[in-house]
């Protein structure tokens, strides 16, 4: 059977398909391209392990790091198992456009030639769809992912949050939030309408059980306020404006940090309004070009006090804008020592010469954070990354 005939098969019998449904719809696809099977796997939150979406047995779960299939998902592009006893094995990212949910396992009698396999990454993006599709009104995509019970503060803020990482042909966004199952009051938003990328990041004052309640509901206020600002054709002046407003009638003894953007494909023009927040950074071939001015603004919702100022900064193709909520840079080891500033740009510096993904760039930031205190966060971390590849950039990641 053709790629194209596989392929409509998979759609048609998709349409009425439900999550569970997804692993024997990979199977029956891994046929139909003449492998023996196809077994999807899921990242789970942290982006630590590889969940079998199909349950299997207990220690089928693979690790991000240390395997083929974590190189797989880390790189975001096919790897063939070497030759050996039993069934070949190629493992595919499962990507929706740059957002990485998985790898696919593929096993077949031989080795898939060179120049089918990307037939079976036609097949996994097709896969990847049904997944974001199908997770939007079943918990069974959701359920696989968790390793652990997720708190209630961080259930209502994860349902808020965009997508982890999106690209054009000009500009690769990529975010990413820790812990996982318990946060506090950061997050992150952004859209692209047309030629511009709006870009937003909070950071919400208030942390444990009944502060993090708070900080969460704080935090979902900015970000509703945000996109309201944003959708209503507001420039950054005014959402900034309207942002402090609107927090400001809810609770006036909340505090929000944060940092508002906009970033002009065509040119590489980046304006910012720093809210009280940490400084950005700009990275360019393998240094700190620019520390972006901090704060240009008052914390919301003090902003009455004070007016915003808007930086401007001209990027270069290839500039990597790097944000950050001060829980990067306060994580402390556990002499006490804080992680700081300049272990976050090296950080961020040999990821970069690694050529890595921007998704694997923001998930091995946070993941040193994380080493750095022994896996016990005492605040957010949070990454916002943004690549500018140019004014025709090809896509890229």
């Amino acid at each position: 059977m053709s790629e194209r005939e596989a392929l409509h098969g998979l759609l048609r019998h998709s349409h009425h398909a439900g999550p569970e449904d997804l692993p024997a719809l990979a199977g029956r696809m891994a046929t139909e391209l003449g492998a023996t099977s196809m077994r999807i796997h899921l990242v789970d939150h942290e982006q630590r392990e590889l969940l079998p979406m199909d349950g299997g047995a207990e220690g089928d779960s693979l690790a991000v790091d240390g395997t083929l299939a974590g190189r797989a998902y880390a790189m975001m592009r096919p790897y063939a198992a070497d030759g050996g006893p039993g069934p070949a094995r190629l493992w595919v990212p499962l990507l929706d456009g740059l957002e990485r949910l998985g790898v696919v396992e593929v096993l077949s009698a031989e080795p898939i030639p060179a120049d089918r396999v990307s037939e079976f990454e036609a097949a996994c993006a097709l896969l990847a769809e049904l997944v974001v599709t199908r997770s939007s009104y079943s918990d069974t995509v959701e359920l696989v992912r968790r390793r652990a019970p997720m708190r209630m503060a961080a259930e209502m803020l994860r349902a808020q949050l965009p997508p982890l990482t999106f690209s054009t042909g000009s500009m690769t966004i990529s975010g990413i939030l820790e812990p996982s199952y318990d946060v506090g009051g950061d997050a992150f938003d952004y859209a692209v309408n047309g030629d511009i990328a709006h870009l937003a990041l909070f950071d919400a004052v208030g942390h444990g059980s009944y502060g993090g309640m708070r900080a969460v509901m704080l935090a979902s206020l900015a970000l509703a306020a945000y996109r309201n600002a944003r959708r209503s054709g507001h420039d950054l002046i005014a959402t900034y404006h309207h942002i402090d407003a609107v927090v400001r009638d809810h609770d006036r003894r909340g505090l929000i940090t944060g940092v508002l953007a906009e970033l002009d494909q065509r040119n590489g023009r980046l304006r910012v309004i720093s809210a009280g927040h940490p400084s950005g950074l700009v990275l360019r071939r393998g240094r700190v070009a620019t520390v972006l001015p901090t704060p240009t603004a008052l914390p919301v919702p003090l902003g009455e006090h004070r007016p915003p100022v808007v930086v401007e900064q001209a990027l270069e193709p290839g500039d990597d804008v790097l944000f950050h909520t001060d829980g990067i840079t306060e994580a402390r080891s556990a002499d006490g020592e804080a992680f700081g500033v300049d272990r976050l740009v090296d950080c961020a510096v040999r990821a970069l010469a690694d050529d890595l993904p921007l998704p694997e760039t923001a998930r091995r930031m946070v993941h040193a954070i994380l080493a750095y205190q022994d896996d016990q966060l005492g605040d957010d971390a949070t990454v916002l990354l943004v690549r500018w590849h140019g004014p025709a950039g090809q896509p890229s990641t």
